[in-house]
């Protein structure tokens, strides 16, 4: 089996909608996808074998907005400040550890 182009690769909704309903967008997901490249760049975390970390459209996971997603482990969390993805670069990221107090209960959905 080849190995994949990136180890990780971490998907961030940046979905608004226009009808008014709550969307990641409402929540200042940009801010936190641009921190989170951000760090992953400053800690030598990206590049090919490394972690990518890219804006997607709806995950349909809204109620529990704002939230991104790592592959290939499929780790959902939801987070509220900078502090929650440096917590994330650091822990999921760096070490391969899960950071459970921010993870989206399977449950939610849109």
């Amino acid at each position: 089996m080849p190995q994949p182009y990136y180890a990780r690769h971490v998907f961030f909704c940046l979905n608004k909608r226009e009808n008014g309903e709550d969307a990641c967008a409402a929540h200042d997901a940009q801010g936190a996808f641009d921190h989170c490249k951000s760090r992953v760049k400053k800690e030598g975390l990206s590049g090919p074998g490394k972690v990518r970390v890219n804006k997607a459209g709806c995950l349909d996971r809204c109620a529990g907005g704002p939230v991104a997603v790592v592959y290939p482990e499929g780790t959902w969390y939801s987070f509220v400040d900078n502090a929650d993805i440096d917590e994330i670069v650091e822990s999921h990221l760096k070490r391969g550890e899960v950071v459970e107090r921010l993870l989206l209960p399977p449950d939610v959905g849109r």
